[in-house]
């Protein structure tokens, strides 16, 4: 699971990883927020109404699930298990808090935490991609950071080639250990 703040760089790191990566799938999560111009549905994310989400909350259907800037995101438990019995690794793009659930739950599960530079660079960030909540979101980073300590691994990601360098090689150390069990 990758976590860290919005625009720590972690959906740059996975999809870059992705492409390359013939042993992995991305779990795409549902959301009950609006879709954004340049997100698909199904591929960024299953864009819901609060109904279908509770729906699904209510027949167990997430491994987890969390109230992120006043909507609703959750990861589909059966896809994720699916992959998992088909061989193949599944990389989550996770809030912080639902990480630390799913590790709760499935000790197995690795934790990598995408930490941002500094909270300058954070901002420049964040209003480069159009972000609109920036102090909502920026109200999160100290707490969320704060929280890196219980993750297996933490990446600063201050220079994106840098950054996947570490991604890929702590990908190779996970892939040498135990697979998570439901």
């Amino acid at each position: 699971m990758v976590s860290g703040p919005s625009g720590a760089g972690k959906s740059t790191l996975i999809r870059r990883f992705l492409a390359g990566d013939h042993n992995s799938t991305f779990s795409v999560s549902y959301t009950t927020r609006e879709k954004r111009q340049n997100e698909t549905n199904g591929k960024d994310y299953y864009f819901v109404d609060i109904d279908t989400f509770k729906e699904m909350i209510h027949k167990n259907g997430f491994l987890e699930w969390e109230n992120v800037y006043n909507y609703l995101y959750g990861t589909p438990k059966k896809e994720v298990f699916e992959t998992l019995e088909r061989g193949l690794d599944i990389v989550l793009d996770i809030d912080v808090k639902g990480a630390l659930n799913v590790k709760n739950q499935y000790p197995y599960a690795y934790l990598m935490f995408i930490e941002p530079p500094s909270r300058e660079e954070l901002i420049k960030r964040l209003s480069l991609r159009g972000e609109k909540e920036i102090g909502m979101r920026m109200q999160r980073v100290e707490e969320e950071i704060d929280k890196k300590g219980f993750f297996d691994y933490t990446i600063i990601n201050e220079n994106i080639n840098t950054a996947y360098n570490d991604f890929t090689r702590i990908i190779g150390k996970i892939r040498g250990k135990t697979v998570w069990q439901e």
